[in-house]
């Protein structure tokens, strides 16, 4: 891991981030491989539910609980889903859903940002961490959203300027919250408080496709949800998004092999990804 020239930003490869896959011993069962409590979806986007649910089972997680909007839908496609509260080791919410028209959600977004579990916030439930930030959160918003959540917290700042700047305004928006922000693009900039600047820059152009950043949820939720006793500590967060960014851009250049693809191929190739991790494998 080299540090860009004149800067703090540091490139995120392969190789770095195959040391954060958990690998499961014999000794391993369905709870010590890590499980993930999720509320995604709505009915007016169920899909983005059925996409981080598929994200997160095939990224080496031992359970799913499912709370959201979407369950017939994501149990149609993962029956080995749970749809019963309990016991979680991390959070993924807010993929798929609408800040202005949260209902229950709201109370759920609440309860996980509440908890000492670290947690994933996308979409709906990021304005919601821009007023009670705390520890152990990792936003994954594009251009837009990290301009609406900066300003609910205060900070008025053009879209295109974020466009220009993105690396800058990670950083900025992740001092100003008090988050790990994974700022979406063609690359991936994330940046923790006062820590590590990681950049991401292996996936092809054909993964700007609809559902694509709900499958980089889920694969973000399985790793803090598979590395539990660390994921607070610091410098962990943004290592651990850096290395969903890199299982995110592997799956997609395996899927396209140069062509189109859909979100539900990324999410499909999520174990190709981490074997050639493992291996050692180029792609």
């Amino acid at each position: 891991m080299e540090k860009f020239p004149g800067t703090n930003w540091m490139p995120w490869a392969e190789r770095d981030a195959a040391e954060y896959v958990a690998v499961p011993t014999v000794a391993s069962d369905k709870y010590s491989r890590g499980v993930l409590g999720v509320v995604t979806g709505s009915s007016a986007y169920p899909g983005a539910a059925v996409l981080g649910v598929e994200a997160a089972a095939r990224t080496g997680i031992g359970m799913i609980r499912y709370l959201g909007d979407a369950t017939e839908q994501v149990l149609a496609r993962r029956p080995e889903v749970v749809s019963a509260p309990g016991r979680v080791q991390a959070w993924l919410i807010g993929s798929g859903t609408d800040a202005q028209d949260l209902g229950l959600l709201g109370a759920l977004f609440s309860d996980a940002l509440a908890s000492t579990e670290p947690v994933v916030a996308d979409a709906g439930a990021l304005e919601s961490v821009a007023l009670a930030p705390r520890r152990g959160v990792i936003v994954t918003p594009h251009y837009r959203e990290l301009a609406r959540m900066l300003a609910a917290a205060g900070t008025t700042v053009d879209v295109a300027a974020i466009a220009a700047e993105p690396e800058r305004w990670a950083v900025r928006a992740a001092n100003r919250l008090g988050v790990t922000v994974l700022l979406k693009g063609a690359t991936t900039w994330i940046a923790e408080p006062d820590g590590p600047q990681l950049s991401v820059s292996l996936a092809p152009s054909w993964t700007a496709t609809a559902g694509a950043g709900d499958v980089l949820g889920g694969i973000l939720g399985a790793l803090l949800a598979t590395h539990t006793s660390a994921a607070l500590e610091p410098g962990m967060p943004a290592r651990l998004a850096a290395s969903a960014a890199v299982i995110h851009g592997l799956a997609a250049s395996i899927a396209s092999r140069g062509g189109p693809i859909v979100a539900l191929d990324i999410a499909e190739r999520v174990p190709d990804a981490i074997r050639r991790l493992l291996s050692g494998e180029s792609a």
